[in-house]
């Protein structure tokens, strides 16, 4: 099993080469994946696929530049797969043009609609919900609206992380979707005024913040408080401080985001790649990802992590997540046009 991190085009072409892994390697009982998310979290999804299979997998992880990697390697990029985070990602892959239609009956059955592309380009493998961390001493509502979040009566009491960041902006880009720009910059203005500090930290540092009583309620995504609470003791206090609140729209659901996967364009082993992508939405990988990830499973019938499952029943949007990714560019402008990061 070989882990790497590359940082440029050029390096990320000769280290797969070094190991043996060329674009002239096709599907010859390897798959070449690039991806976003952390090693420790996806490894024991790769061994995994490699003990069912037998077909080796070969890791470019990085932090950022993916989908200019796969453009600037071109016809000769080595990647078959690329694995992400957040519809933010995927959707700049394939606006960069780097991916092509996945074409499987598997993932068409499995995965449902609104967390597929239309086009065949992207399927979620899993999902995460952007919800509140709620003060447990200072916060006794146990059902918060979205829209809510503007009310003034929550002033100085919000801490959230940049606005411009792709969880945040998946959020934003919802609330366009659904209400439209001119109602969504007010919505922003008023979620602006409640700050009780300037967008800061990540998501974890939103419930340090709770705890530290800066503020009443955090912004951030499900997973990470399963993992202070379960797998991180120095911050395992942060979590007990505060309780999840899963959030929804007024007339809808929870907002969620997935962590989702593409076939490159080029893929030199593209039949492996299928295999792999198909194997992810499988009931043992979803299994994995609900255990050790704490992620909603995409597939039906998957039980959930018991942490995940004390946030209470999850009735996610209906909103399609391609439909979220069309108006993630308003967001953005938005963001910048109420100062919300200033």
């Amino acid at each position: 099993m070989m882990n790497f991190r590359v940082f440029t085009a050029t390096a990320a072409l000769l280290c797969l080469i070094s190991l043996g892994v060329t674009t002239a390697s096709a599907d010859n009982g390897e798959v070449n994946v690039y991806t976003y998310r952390e090693t420790k979290l996806i490894q024991p999804l790769f061994d995994a696929f490699t003990a069912d299979t037998g077909i080796r997998v070969n890791v470019v992880s990085a932090s950022s530049g993916l989908e200019q990697r796969i453009k600037a390697e071109g016809i000769n990029s080595p990647a078959d797969v690329l694995l992400t985070v957040d519809i933010g990602r995927i959707d700049e892959a394939v606006q960069a043009g780097v991916t092509q239609p996945i074409k499987s009956e598997a993932i068409d059955k499995v995965v449902p609609a609104q967390y597929r592309d239309p086009n065949g380009h992207w399927a979620g493998i899993s999902m995460r919900a952007r919800v509140i961390y709620a003060s447990k001493d200072r916060v006794k509502q146990d059902a918060i609206t979205y829209e809510e979040l503007a009310d003034p009566k929550w002033k100085g009491r919000i801490c959230i992380r940049s606005g411009q960041h792709i969880y945040n902006n998946g959020l934003f880009a919802a609330y366009v979707a659904r209400y439209g720009e001119a109602r969504a910059e007010e919505w922003l203005r008023g979620v602006k005024a409640n700050l009780a500090q300037k967008p800061s930290g990540g998501d974890r540092e939103a419930a340090r913040d709770v705890a530290a009583g800066k503020c009443d309620i955090g912004i951030g995504n499900t997973y990470y408080w399963a993992l202070m609470m379960n797998k991180d003791p120095d911050k395992k206090p942060w979590a007990e401080a505060t309780r999840v609140v899963l959030p929804t729209f007024k007339d809808g659901g929870t907002h969620v985001n997935l962590s989702g996967v593409l076939l490159a364009r080029h893929a030199p082993n593209r039949a492996n790649g299928v295999k792999l992508i198909e194997w992810l939405a499988s009931e043992k990988a979803q299994q994995m990802y609900a255990d050790q990830n704490y992620e909603y499973p995409v597939r039906a019938g998957v039980t959930l992590n018991p942490t995940i499952a004390g946030y209470g029943k999850l009735n996610a949007d209906s909103l399609p997540i391609s439909t979220i990714a069309a108006h993630r560019k308003a967001a953005s402008t938005l963001v910048d046009k109420v100062g919300f990061d200033n």
